[in-house]
């Protein structure tokens, strides 16, 4: 295949997320639901609270008796309501998430009151508005509110709002199957002797942690050898996967075989080289139903072309509506020049004042990616950054999209 000309990165996200088709769905408990995508709506089939509850421990009394005195005829704990009604002049020692007892409409908190055996006093300001204390029913949320969205990730404080809604299974998306395949004659697997040459293959298992993260089923292989047999063996082997990853064999060069393998399979390469730095030989086609998305092996470029296409391609698989990478905002504390024709992300650290890019910005160097907390985002044809400047992040650390 002759090289065109580069997309862009908007370009080429959008064209591989056009190519996702959200995976089938399943109804799962809730206690294995967390971390998956909602496949439909979460509607509250109750309201919460369903009734009136105290936010304070004190007494319940009625608005129009202040300040008081008033008699103590029981008590409302919660899961054990009063059953009677306050009148003129009563009052209910109430705790805090207890229900409020009917005729009672303000709570006197404990600290303002003197009790007396059954005798209440007032001795404290009253509460501004009076009903202050008060969780009024459906607070939270009322029965037939939409609580959680189709396409969102469940987070443990969605999961713990979906149980709260009255839920105990809930429809999810199915896991992706993602085969990486790692390529290439200078790699030998973790911990074995290095003849002169070889290198360590790394990137294979720092893809599948981060498929991994995601919730995926993940199938690692390699190191394979740069020869087309056995990537065509790799290839084949993969025959169950939803998504296949790659990691290095996708440039120009004459070990670069990923392309003409895939080629002489019958695959449809959808797009082939994309204007980043780093990252720019990432390839995308389909092999027989099959994603099949090409990273360079640079250690770093593998690194930020999974988190630019790979991982969200995998969310949109899950269900994600909203599959790309969060962008924060940040101050940018140093200079940086302008930007050529390539969109760039450089690595940076967090500081108390905003961020920094890291000293070595090689697209090999790990010691310098594994000291950074995310992507600064260096847009094609942007005007130089002064120190101050807002710029945007991608952080590295799992951020949940709502």
């Amino acid at each position: 295949m002759t090289p065109g000309p580069l997309l862009s990165l908007e370009d080429a996200q959008s064209r591989l997320l056009a190519l996702a088709h959200p995976l089938p769905a399943t109804d799962l408990p809730v206690a294995e639901a967390s971390g998956r995508w909602l496949a439909g709506d979460v509607t509250a089939l109750r309201s919460q609270p369903p009734d009136p509850m105290s936010a304070m421990d004190g007494y319940a009394v009625r608005q129009a008796d202040m300040p008081g005195p008033w008699q103590v005829i029981g008590e409302s704990a919660a899961g054990h309501p009063f059953q009677g009604k306050v009148g003129p002049g009563e009052a209910v020692r109430i705790a805090t998430g207890a229900v409020l007892p009917a005729g009672a409409d303000m709570v006197a908190v404990q600290e303002d009151c003197r009790r007396e055996s059954d005798s209440l006093f007032f001795k404290g300001e009253a509460p501004e508005p009076l009903g202050r204390h008060i969780r009024p029913r459906g607070l939270d949320f009322m029965e037939g509110d939409i609580v959680c969205g189709a396409g969102e990730r469940l987070t443990p404080a969605r999961l713990a709002l979906a149980i709260c809604a009255g839920h105990g299974q809930l429809p999810v998306h199915v896991r992706a199957n993602v085969a990486i395949i790692e390529s290439g004659d200078e790699l030998r697997a973790a911990g074995q002797d290095l003849p002169p040459g070889a290198i360590p293959a790394s990137n294979g298992t720092m893809l599948g942690s981060l498929f991994a993260d995601l919730g995926c089923k993940v199938m690692q292989t390699g190191p394979v050898p740069d020869r087309r047999e056995a990537l065509r063996s790799a290839f084949e082997a993969a025959d169950d996967a939803d998504l296949i990853v790659t990691s290095g064999g996708a440039s120009v060069g004459d070990h670069d075989l990923v392309l003409p393998v895939l080629e002489e399979m019958g695959a449809r390469i959808d797009f082939w080289r994309v204007a980043i730095k780093p990252g720019k030989p990432i390839l995308v086609a389909s092999l027989d139903g099959r994603m099949v998305i090409g990273l360079p092996g640079n250690p770093v470029s593998s690194f930020v072309t999974a988190h630019l296409f790979a991982l969200p391609f995998a969310r949109a698989l899950m269900g994600a509506a909203a599959p790309l990478p969060a962008l924060q905002p940040m101050f940018c504390e140093a200079d940086l020049p302008a930007t050529g024709r390539r969109t760039e992300f450089l690595r940076c650290r967090f500081t108390d004042a905003g961020v920094i890019p890291v000293t070595v910005q090689d697209s090999s160097a790990l010691g310098a990616l594994a000291g950074a907390d995310a992507l600064l985002l260096r847009p094609a044809g942007a005007a130089a950054v002064a120190k101050g400047d807002v710029v945007q992040t991608m952080p590295f650390a799992p951020r949940y999209r709502s």
